[in-house]
């Protein structure tokens, strides 16, 4: 079984070589590809470099940055092109453990989610306000969209590749980290089979974080946006809910 974790980058030269290396040895026969996004600091050059060395180690270059959807998609395609059997998708900033890939990788499921909101997760270091609003801003998407993940928005997952096909990744409409949500939705609704297991999301420890309250907002406008056609309410009749 061929494993790929698709990381996308954009001016994370301090972390490229780290992850690279951290991945490598948390999961042996795993490869990893990274999509950077035409990165000013020289990301995409560094890992150029590591790939010409270790085979390992793939690089998909984007001429322009088009935000973190669109990156994942790309990806996506390029692992399953590669022939990736289980196809992991992280941050390359370590808020994402590479030591839990193996957790990931063990549970036989379409999508296994690093969740920081079942039993045992945790997010180490976030104030009150953020944790508060991350909860609610949780609480909100199940209630719009009629999800059942305790983390919604997590974005730590190992997906079957048969997985992505079935749902269509190439269609998904999100360009920026709604992403996350939007695939989440995707795989809930097709019911496929969704797990959660816990980790520990940790603030990034190079680089500068991409994260604004814009993100907040973009959530919760594709909360409204999967249920626009009242999709959460057939659902329900579905189930005789």
């Amino acid at each position: 079984m061929r494993t790929l974790a698709v990381i996308p980058t954009y001016d994370e030269i301090g972390n490229v070589e780290r992850m690279a290396k951290a991945v490598l040895d948390s999961s042996p026969g795993a490869e990893v590809l990274f999509v950077d996004d035409n990165s000013p600091d020289g990301t995409g050059r560094a890992v150029a470099s590591m790939a010409e060395s270790d085979g390992r180690i793939h690089l998909l270059s984007r001429a322009r940055k088009e935000g973190l959807g669109r990156a994942y998609v790309a990806g996506f395609a390029e692992a399953l092109r590669l022939g990736a059997d289980r196809i992991v998708q992280m941050d390359c900033d370590f808020s994402h453990d590479p030591a839990d890939l193996p957790r990931l990788l063990a549970v036989d499921a379409d999508l296994v989610i690093g969740s920081r909101y079942v039993k045992g997760g945790s997010t180490p270091g976030w104030p009150f306000k953020r944790r508060l609003v991350s909860r609610l801003g949780g609480m909100f998407i199940r209630t719009v969209t009629g999800m059942r993940i305790a983390d919604p928005t997590g974005g730590f997952k190992a997906w079957k590749a048969s997985a992505l096909e079935r749902i269509s990744f190439r269609c998904a409409e999100s360009s920026g980290y709604s992403f996350q949500l939007e695939m989440n939705w995707r795989a809930w609704r097709a019911g496929l089979s969704v797990r959660e297991i816990p980790i520990s999301f940790t603030d990034r420890r190079e680089g500068y974080s991409k994260i604004n309250a814009s993100i907040a907002f973009e959530s919760l406008r594709m909360s409204f946006a999967l249920n626009r056609f009242g999709l959460f309410t057939k659902r329900r009749a579905a189930h005789g809910s």
